[in-house]
């Protein structure tokens, strides 16, 4: 189950991001993760030792919100600073170890954890506290409406404390993509309000990057 701690994930984010190391090349890579061939240029790869092709684990990527593109000169101070955390959206594709995703695990797993009625939230959706013995701490699951979609929207979220401001990664969810693909994303929680439009565009943008009747290489695990 991927349950990794929003808390020491956002600012992880944070702290690795300010390592540098972008890459402002457009040059564009096949990635081969499990059954998945992806395309993807070197400037929206976080990573150095990602930026080839062939066979990985995994692809970590940066994208700026709402234009969800990748690392530029003009764009820099995006991407060098935590002041923006609503400014980027963290992506990191892996082959699928679960049969389901995030929205999908809503109803057999996250709502037999919930403790406490529901609340009403802001932007359409409703914010699901978790019991205290559930392993995610103060972190709290928001759902919401998904028209023609077999389960719910959800999310996790630890929102900050009065005082803090939100981490350029407070929200995450998971996403199946593709053959095999599971995109898990982070956001910051100041984004709430375009969690469609977050939704729509990290499932878009990875979707127009697959390539078929691409010859697939596992990767040794």
């Amino acid at each position: 189950m991927v349950t990794s701690a929003i808390s020491v994930g956002g600012r992880w984010l944070g702290e690795r991001m300010m390592l540098g190391g972008h890459s402002e090349s457009t040059e564009t890579f096949d990635l081969v993760i499990g059954q998945d061939t992806i395309q993807l240029s070197a400037n929206t790869l976080r990573f150095k030792e990602q930026r080839r092709s062939g066979a990985t684990e995994r692809a970590d990527l940066y994208l700026t919100w709402p234009e969800m593109t990748g690392y530029s000169a003009t764009n820099r101070a995006r991407f060098d600073t935590v002041s923006q955390p609503a400014s980027l959206i963290f992506v990191q594709m892996s082959q699928s170890t679960m049969s389901r995703d995030m929205s999908g695990r809503l109803q057999p797993i996250y709502e037999g954890l919930f403790e406490g009625p529901a609340e009403p939230a802001e932007h359409g959706l409703t914010l699901h506290r978790l019991r205290a013995d559930s392993g995610y701490g103060n972190e709290v699951i928001l759902t919401g409406a998904q028209p023609g979609a077999a389960s719910p929207y959800a999310v996790r979220c630890l929102f900050p404390s009065a005082g803090e401001r939100p981490t350029s990664g407070d929200c995450q969810r998971d996403i199946r993509v593709g053959q095999d693909l599971t995109v898990l994303y982070r956001f910051s929680s100041a984004l709430l309000r375009d969690w469609q439009k977050i939704d729509a565009g990290v499932r878009t943008f990875v979707q127009t990057r697959l390539v078929t009747g691409h010859p697939v290489t596992q990767v040794n695990r």
